[in-house]
């Protein structure tokens, strides 16, 4: 099964992550076949990257994401919707 997940990386106390899409057989940190972006949840506002299109691309496929992912691809395409330019409320 294919999933898409957090790969861990950084300094002890400053966790970083990059959102990746893997075999689930392997490990956290292990072979990964895409990259789709990153996720700091140290940082105050919690910054992250996510590129909709190749995510949405995988879960078609049939990707299964992780409940953290599937929560940050919620608030991201919020946040995106919110800073499109020329969209005004009804």
């Amino acid at each position: 099964m294919v999933r898409i997940r957090l790969k861990r990386i950084g300094k002890r106390q400053q966790p970083f992550y990059r959102i990746v899409v893997v075999d689930g057989h392997d490990k956290r940190d292990g072979r990964v076949l895409e990259d789709l972006g990153y996720y700091q949840p140290w940082l105050k506002n919690k910054k992250s990257e996510l590129k909709s299109e190749k995510y949405l691309s995988w879960v078609k496929k049939g990707a299964v994401p992780t409940e953290t992912v599937a929560t940050i691809y919620k608030r991201f395409s919020k946040l995106a919707a919110q800073q499109a330019p020329g969209v005004q409320g009804a």
